[in-house]
């Protein structure tokens, strides 16, 4: 079996050949298309994040794949866009089989964690620790067999919509609008979101800004920003930002007007962000991983992600394990009880 030899590089470092063969991998593997993956994001990350590294794999002397990532201290490495990005993978050619050991010490890292790894990516399952079901829209019979399958919220976004259209005017939803404004209208409504649920504000990192307004001037093919808005009678009510390939469509930061809560304008959002979608060929919206109740509402399906971690033999290994145990047992324990688990999950 030939080696694979990886070499790290910072994104800015990657020349056009690397790029477009990265593009290549991503178009050869539908599960691959979803716009985290993109060298687009990771270049967005690197500008804004001085940690983010890219390793590159060569096998039999040719260009075999890529894993972003970002390098923490004590030589622990991150999947890129932690606590931000909601896909992680190894994106490379059919024929290569990465090696976690291999890519973890030619990253020269003692540690490599992961929260949103593709699950099927099987090299890596040895080192899962915990495996979910992350929600999706699958939208490729087409959008009325999607409403036909999900009776409940099409009743609830019509009486929604009678309602909202008699108290405060006409409906309608643009999916993609190109206005920094109403960029920072959303972002205020999320942020006021946090805070009403007591969750940090990522908003406040500037890192996460500067992706976010970088994102949102992508017109890439396989990682597009795309900022949707729904109006009523004219005033916008609530809005989506997300990243779209040609066939995948992330849900990123979903937010609305508080003061128009008693109108369900997330749900109304959604109805029309789906039906949008569909009829551009999007394939799948991916809902991101969790249990909120309006994920579940609006799945069909699931993808299958991974949270864990790779150790090498090293001291700096040890140590983080030390560092982590708290959480891992608490992890354990909850697990290892179905009736705590179903409660602490709502």
């Amino acid at each position: 079996m030939t080696a694979n030899v990886v070499s790290v590089v910072r994104p800015q470092e990657l020349v056009e050949s690397q790029l477009s063969a990265w593009r290549d991998f991503q178009g050869a593997d539908e599960r691959l298309a979803n716009p985290f993956l993109a060298p687009e994001f990771t270049l967005a990350v690197g500008r804004a994040r001085s940690n983010a590294r890219v390793a590159v794999i060569e096998s039999g002397g040719t260009l075999a794949g890529f894993f972003p990532y970002e390098r923490g201290a004590l030589g622990v490495g991150r999947a890129m866009g932690s606590g931000l990005a909601d896909c992680q993978a190894v994106v490379h050619s059919p024929d290569l089989r990465p090696e976690a050991q291999d890519l973890t010490a030619g990253c020269g890292l003692a540690a490599l964690e992961f929260d949103h790894l593709l699950a099927y990516q099987v090299p890596l399952v040895a080192y899962h620790v915990v495996t979910e079901a992350s929600p999706i829209v699958d939208l490729a019979a087409g959008f009325e067999r999607y409403i036909a399958g999900h009776a409940s919220l099409d009743r609830q976004t019509r009486r929604s919509k009678r309602v909202a259209e008699r108290e405060l005017g006409p409906l309608s939803f643009e999916l993609d609008v190109r206005d920094k404004a109403a960029l920072r209208l959303l972002i205020e409504w999320k942020s006021a979101q946090y805070r009403r649920t007591g969750r940090f504000d990522r908003f406040a990192k500037r890192s996460i800004m500067q992706i976010v307004e970088e994102m949102m001037e992508s017109q890439a093919d396989g990682c597009t920003g795309t900022l949707s808005m729904l109006y009523a009678g004219g005033v916008p009510v609530a809005g989506h930002f997300g990243l779209r390939s040609k066939t995948v469509l992330c849900s990123w930061f979903p937010a609305f007007d508080a003061r128009y809560s008693r109108y369900r304008p997330g749900l109304l959002l959604f109805r029309s962000l789906i039906e949008s979608s569909a009829s551009i060929g999007i394939g799948h919206i991916d809902l991101g991983k969790g249990q909120e109740p309006y994920k579940q509402e609006l799945k069909n399906g699931d993808i299958a992600v991974a949270e864990g971690w790779v150790e090498r033999p090293v001291p700096a290994a040890l140590l983080r394990r030390v560092q982590r145990a708290p959480r891992r047992l608490l992890l354990d324990f909850v697990l290892s009880r179905p009736a705590l688990y179903v409660r602490t999950m709502g």
